[in-house]
């Protein structure tokens, strides 16, 4: 729901302005052929006296008669700025009831009013009258033009949001929409509100049946497909029909297949959305969005080479576009990641020259934190510390940012204890942070303590059953350590049916069958793994349970592959190392 606007209460700005004709606000119309004679002004000295005196009460101990005297004067000139002053003086004196009052005088007065209207839907949803809203939500609907019904449906779930009976909130909705939600130009954008509503309540096959019927209903509408992307998971695979078979009737809809391409990267699909991209660069280039978010994605996927191509596409269409805070957050971005690749070649002059053209105020700390990463690397600790001790502490949110990039630039420089002190301080100030207990487990095992690492994670189990990180290093450490093999094995796939397409709980549990010694299962399972996400670490699993297997020429193919997506990977060199493979 939209807060109520708060207006100046200030007397004489109403006063002054009631002296000048006072027009019933309607819908715009036609210009008039001629000016009509300017009507006489409804100041009377009398009606400056009620307005005067009402203000005084409600500013003094007594609202309840400011209240009822200028809702006395709002009713005698027809003006809604007395009107709405009625209502905000009810609302400071916690007066919903009376909020209300003043707010259907004011529709009764002006029934063509979308603003008084309004008034009377929020405060009815407000007060928690959810089935007396139906009307006014209707009305809503009534008085708006044929282009802003589609926003105003968009709308509604926000409207409603803050209903405490969800359920109850989405079946109003469906009965005010009763009209729309049969309309053929407007059933997608209805549906998708009822579906949204729904969604928010726990509903969700009847918020993919939604979905389904307003597609069905308006082919074309975008919305149920953006519905559909909500609802998307490996449990409501119907979801991903509706909108593969969408983009397959109209494949020319790139922003939809951008947004599903964000949906996969979300579900961790790369390879997918990487897919979804590269059609969208080939059946639209002049997407420039399409460029920004599949160069980010190479230069993830340590593509270097089409990633730098990407980017600079990007900034090629970018150039182009006007001027604003879209357009400079979308090259801050393309920068940073420009500047990622530069970094990766060690060119570290690049990499600074990249960085100092970000000027997107939201990306000016991920730019300093880079900075301090780059002074790292050349071996210049102190000065990163430095650097990132300037970044702001203003929140709980910046605080937290500055000491990951402590944190992570000490563990680049394998300053393990000092990381872990870090932690443990942050720690003791929020004892319940589940973030920082798993960070701190993981410091805890690169020093082999693996008591404390292991106590870490089964606190967080406990108090987040549903964290699938923390299931998931556990069962890898034990795996890796040849421990408590069936435990480990439980506990990975507990984690797996918690993030089921996540390549990386799929690499643990692909160790763990290797540690078990099922080499077959082993390597169906890293293989898919590395196939989903090229990553060195997998690699390194991959590589050593093939050479095992008696696979070496593959294991050395696929360790030489690790190499060249992150040659600084400590698994892969300690596993190449072990087998005595030169890189």
């Amino acid at each position: 729901m939209k807060p109520f606007r708060r207006l100046v209460p200030v007397a004489a700005a109403v006063l002054l302005a009631l002296v000048q004709p006072v027009q019933a606000q309607t819908p715009p119309a036609p210009a008039p052929q001629r000016e009509a004679p300017e009507p006489p002004s409804l100041m009377d000295a009398q009606l400056f006296y009620e307005i005067l005196l009402g203000e005084m009460n409600a500013k003094g101990a007594d609202p309840a008669t400011g209240f009822a005297l200028l809702l006395d004067s709002a009713r005698r000139t027809n003006d809604s700025r007395l009107y709405q002053r009625a209502m905000e003086i009810a609302l400071q004196a916690r007066s919903g009831e009376s909020a209300l009052q003043a707010a259907q005088n004011w529709r009764l007065a002006q029934p063509e009013s979308r603003e008084a209207n309004r008034y009377v839907l929020q405060i009815l949803l407000a007060l928690n009258r959810v089935s007396d809203s139906i009307p006014a939500l209707q009305r809503e609907l009534a008085l708006a033009s044929a282009t802003q019904k589609p926003q105003l449906l968009a709308a509604i779930p926000a409207l409603y949001g803050r209903v405490g009976d969800r359920a109850l909130a989405a079946k109003v909705v469906e009965e005010a929409l009763d009209k729309e939600l049969r309309h053929p130009e407007m059933a997608g954008d209805a549906w998708a509100a009822v579906g949204q509503l729904r969604l928010a309540a726990g509903q969700t096959p009847q918020a993919l049946e939604a979905a389904q019927t307003g597609l069905k209903l308006q082919p074309a509408s975008e919305a149920p497909v953006r519905l559909a992307l909500q609802i998307m998971g490996p449990k409501t695979p119907a979801a991903e029909t509706l909108v593969r078979g969408y983009l397959d009737r109209y494949p020319q809809k790139g922003e939809m297949r951008i947004a599903y391409a964000r949906t996969l990267l979300d579900a961790q699909r790369y390879n997918e959305a990487q897919q979804q991209l590269t059609t969208v660069t080939i059946n639209q280039p002049e997407l420039a969005e399409a460029w920004l978010i599949l160069g980010a994605l190479q230069t993830e996927e340590n593509q270097q080479a089409q990633a730098q191509k990407s980017l600079e596409r990007y900034l090629g269409l970018a150039s182009a576009q006007p001027e604003g805070e879209a357009r400079q957050r979308g090259l801050s971005q393309a920068y940073l990641s420009l500047a990622q690749l530069a970094e990766k070649r060690q060119d570290y002059a690049a990499a600074n020259a990249w960085l100092s053209k970000i000027d997107s105020p939201s990306l000016q700390t991920t730019a300093r934190t880079r900075r301090a990463a780059i002074l790292g690397a050349q071996g210049k600790v102190d000065e990163a510390r430095a650097l990132l001790q300037t970044l702001p502490t203003n929140t709980p949110s910046e605080a937290r940012t500055r000491l990951m990039a402590e944190v992570q630039l000490l563990r680049s420089q394998k300053a393990y204890e000092a990381a872990l002190q870090l932690l443990d301080s942050a720690l003791q100030s929020s004892p319940d942070d589940t973030d920082l207990m798993y960070d701190l487990a993981m410091m805890a095992e690169k020093l082999g303590r693996f008591d404390q690492m292991e106590k870490l994670l089964r606190d967080i189990i406990a108090q987040q059953p549903e964290n699938q990180n923390a299931y998931n290093a556990l069962g890898y450490s034990l795996a890796d350590r040849g421990l408590r093999l069936d435990e480990a094995h439980q506990l990975v796939t507990k984690a797996l049916e918690l993030a089921p397409n996540d390549p990386f709980i799929s690499d643990s549990l692909g160790w763990v069958e290797f540690k078990r010694g099922r080499l077959q299962d082993a390597i169906q399972i890293l293989d898919k793994a590395f196939q989903s996400k090229p990553d060195p670490e997998i690699a390194a699993h991959l590589g050593e349970v093939l050479w095992v297997a008696g696979q070496r020429s593959r294991a050395t193919a696929i360790w030489k592959q690790g190499l060249s997506l992150g040659r600084d990977n400590e698994t892969l060199q300690d596993t190449m190392r072990r087998f005595n493979v030169k890189p």
